[in-house]
């Protein structure tokens, strides 16, 4: 896998707890430009940032996309909120390994929100035991005119939009 193609993998990962969210009226993300920041705890490189423009309809397409692979991959898919934050179980297949998971998503969606996601694999996977990553998104203000919705703009200057990454 690219180093590129990376973040729209976690992007992917994240939204399966967003689409059962939203059976919990999850409020969608303020159309516009937002920057994302993962981070791994246990990584020692700093953390990928990249910017998505979006509109409604590309975020009901990244809902969708984080729907379908959980569909595929998760024997166990627990979701609840707990105050302002959602909380959410899940056991997922990759591969042979197991991956089991706890998130913590919170924020208002308009501005700002934030997720961190614990998992640990059995057995490990490339070397790793047990991950936490951590997800902060922040609305940065309209789309740049040259952008369209969906478009994921990389560290490197790349943009891919996330329609083109559609299954049919």
């Amino acid at each position: 896998m690219t180093k590129q193609l990376v973040p729209i993998v976690l992007l992917t990962a994240v939204t399966a707890l967003a689409v059962d969210a939203l059976a919990l009226d999850l409020p969608k993300r303020k159309s516009g430009l937002w920057d994302v920041k993962i981070s791994r705890a246990s990584a020692k490189r700093p953390p990928q940032t990249f910017q998505m423009c979006i509109d409604q309809s590309t975020d009901d397409i990244t809902l969708q996309m984080g729907e379908s692979a959980s569909r595929q991959a998760c024997s166990k898919q627990q979701i609840r909120r707990e105050g302002n934050r959602i909380v959410g179980d899940s056991v997922c297949k990759i591969g042979e390994t197991t991956a089991t998971s706890h998130t913590v998503v919170s924020g208002d969606f308009d501005r700002a929100y934030r997720g961190e996601i614990h998992t640990k694999y059995s057995p490990p996977l490339m070397g790793t035991s047990e991950n936490l990553m951590l997800i902060e998104g922040k609305w940065a203000g309209p789309c740049q005119p040259d952008q369209q919705p969906g478009d994921m703009i990389m560290p490197n200057g790349m943009k891919i939009n996330i329609k083109q990454l559609q299954v049919q």
